[in-house]
């Protein structure tokens, strides 16, 4: 089995990559490694749509059996606590669309062709991903911190999480037909930005270890 772990940041997987048992190469983009009797492959796109879509895009083919996608996310559901780790299974470019004065009209709205929401299908790989929560989210360019464009949004797309890769992973392996996942960590809440609230540090723990037990699974 030959696996492809994307994220935009190296920190975020560098627990998971210490685990494994041989670094056939390392580059600063792309490192290839065996974990038990598994090819893994870690790509790391750097941060946004743009460059996840590219370096992604370079590099999926066929050979890959599974596609990964790991990361923290912000909530907008306090219900969930700071930590929880999730499986993403629907994605929406909640910024496609064109504003008509204090309106936001999606492509569907401006009958303009295309969708801005992208559902996984493929969603649960086995035990460890059944047993996460199941979350739709949005990615954006521009992270909420302002509590009216925050209500706004919530009210057009009601998501649970937010980041800024997770949709164009998505819309890349659904093209490209490979079975995929989207697993993010929350690390803090969608509010006015208050860093001393988030705990990144136990996010990507959970991760990480979410990640490797996902692995033990294949």
């Amino acid at each position: 089995m030959k696996i492809l772990i994307v994220a935009a940041t190296r920190f975020e997987l560098e627990e998971t990559i210490n685990k494994m048992e041989h670094v056939l190469n390392n580059t600063n983009m792309l490192i290839k490694c065996t974990y038990k009797n598994i090819e893994i492959d870690f790509l790391i796109t750097g941060i946004g749509m743009i460059t996840t879509t590219y370096y992604l895009s370079k590099v999926l083919d066929d050979s890959y059996d599974v596609a990964i996608n790991s990361g923290i996310c912000g909530s907008f559901n306090r219900n969930l606590e700071i930590g929880s780790v999730v499986n993403i299974y629907e994605d929406c470019f909640s910024e496609l669309g064109a504003e008509d004065g204090d309106k936001f009209l999606s492509l569907n709205e401006l009958n303009l062709p295309g969708s801005i929401k992208i559902t996984n299908s493929s969603s649960s790989l086995n035990y460890v991903s059944e047993m996460l929560p199941k979350v739709n989210g949005i990615t954006v360019n521009t992270t909420h911190g302002n509590e009216k464009s925050i209500e706004k949004v919530v009210t057009k797309f009601h998501p649970i999480t937010e980041s800024m890769e997770g949709a164009a992973f998505m819309f890349v392996c659904e093209n490209e037909k490979i079975p995929y996942i989207q697993i993010r960590a929350v690390s803090n809440y969608v509010e006015f930005r208050n860093k001393n609230a988030w705990n990144i540090p136990l996010a990507l723990e959970n991760l990480n270890a979410t990640l490797i037990n996902l692995l033990n699974e294949f």
